[in-house]
């Protein structure tokens, strides 16, 4: 669980006199991970065990790898991710930023104050790949 469960981020940007919007921040971590994800040279995002067992079992755990901080009025988005062998990762890092504040703002019409990104590793395309960079080094 997040250890932000309970915690609301309320737009109040659209009152429309209807009521009130609330986002928990477990939507904010979905939006991130599928928006990360779409980027080309991505691999995949970091998760734990727990959901590693769970995407075993046939659902897909899209808000693993990201963590939000809602500080105060600014979002703070935190990926963790593993890269793809080849590609430019001050590149890629870049995109995965830009990809993931876009879709923020065009889904919940939040600009996230910080969106950092932490590359874990790098993910090869075969095994042979893999062998031949081990005996480089």
């Amino acid at each position: 669980m997040s250890e932000m469960e309970g915690q609301l981020l309320e737009m109040n940007d659209y009152n429309s006199g209807l009521g009130k919007v609330e986002i928990a921040p477990e939507v904010i971590e979905v939006i991130a991970g599928i928006a990360a994800s779409e980027v080309e040279g991505v691999a995949h995002m970091r998760g734990n065990f727990a959901t590693g067992v769970v995407e075993k079992l046939g659902k897909k755990n899209h808000g693993k790898g990201v963590k939000v901080d809602l500080t105060g009025e600014a979002i703070k988005v935190e990926l963790y991710c593993v890269m793809k062998f080849g590609v430019s990762i001050p590149k890629v890092a870049q995109e995965v930023q830009d990809n993931i504040r876009e879709a923020l703002l065009n889904m919940t019409a939040i600009d996230a104050g910080e969106v950092n990104i932490h590359v874990v590793g790098i993910a090869f395309e075969n095994a042979k790949q893999e062998a031949d960079y081990e005996q480089e080094v």
